[in-house]
């Protein structure tokens, strides 16, 4: 009865979590990365389940188990929110009133952005890249656009063309500067939320599946996690936090854009700028998924 009243308990305190900014300690393995967050803020329904896969046919002696980070929450469902638990906490710190963020029409990041920054009293300002025919015309209500325009979002469209030329890098900061000489205090949010300080959410979620094993009653062992690659913040989370953890498991990513070697070098990147010490090329094996469709 005790246990279960206490149980009860602690989930009533975890409720009450969500939103809050609270101190961020490290995961023991990672305490040499530099910089360390200071703060996260609560934004995912977390742990998020593991359980296994019953797929046909599968080789001998192999089985495959999902983590389900799809229901990390609803409006921020996905991988995206774990990051923005870091990169909002640092916008919090900054004293920022607006998050810019840049991505496709239909970036689920951007919308998972939105969000976050209106639960958090921040303005948000997407700019969404989309075809040059499209561009001029009223972004309509559909996908991720109805939960944007909803909340207020304030959205800039982009041709394709314009975003290539031009780079997402030069195009967030130039509606900075914009923002900042109306007396904004912005704060910009790279494309996927794929930075240094992005790389700890899924460095924490490492953790979380070391605590899940230990906890489970089924004595698995994972030898190889297999995840898409859109951005590159995530592999670069999982694969370092898997070399560094008692995780070790090989980290296999399928690109759906650009190609293996510029993400082995933008996850390089990624790692230099935590003092990691290691080769992207050495913690994770990046393929096209065009290579995984022709199997």
């Amino acid at each position: 009865m005790y246990g279960h009243l206490k149980k009860q308990v602690s989930t009533v305190m975890a409720g009450f979590e969500f939103l809050s900014v609270k101190p961020y300690t490290a995961p023991s393995w990672a305490s040499y990365l530099d910089p360390i967050p200071s703060h996260i803020v609560s934004l995912a329904h977390l742990p998020t389940p593991i359980h296994r896969w019953n797929l046909p046919n599968l080789p001998a002696n192999t089985e495959v188990w999902l983590k389900r980070d799809d229901l990390s929450g609803m409006q921020l469902s996905g991988n995206k929110v774990r990051k923005l638990e870091f990169l909002m906490a640092d916008a919090i710190a900054e004293s920022a009133d607006s998050v810019i963020t840049i991505g496709g029409i239909q970036s689920n990041h951007c919308r998972a952005t939105a969000v976050a920054a209106k639960y958090l009293n921040l303005d948000p300002f997407l700019i969404l890249r989309t075809s040059k025919l499209l561009v001029d015309q009223d972004p309509t209500l559909t996908g991720n656009l109805l939960v944007e325009r909803l909340i207020g979002a304030h959205l800039q469209l982009i041709s394709k063309e314009e975003y290539s030329q031009i780079g997402s890098v030069t195009l967030a900061n130039l509606l900075k500067e914009k923002l900042i000489n109306q007396g904004r205090r912005p704060y910009v949010i790279p494309v996927g939320g794929s930075n240094s300080l992005g790389t700890w959410g899924y460095l924490e979620a490492v953790r979380e599946i070391e605590l899940q094993i230990q906890s489970g009653t089924s004595n698995v062992k994972f030898d190889d996690i297999v995840v898409a690659c859109g951005s590159g913040g995530t592999i670069a989370g999982l694969a370092l936090g898997s070399s560094l953890s008692t995780l070790k498991a090989r980290v296999h990513a399928f690109s759906v854009c650009d190609d293996p070697d510029y993400f082995h070098n933008f996850v390089q990147g990624l790692l230099d700028g935590l003092k990691a010490g290691v080769s992207s090329r050495d913690i994770v094996h990046i393929q096209n998924v065009s290579v995984f469709l022709k199997w």
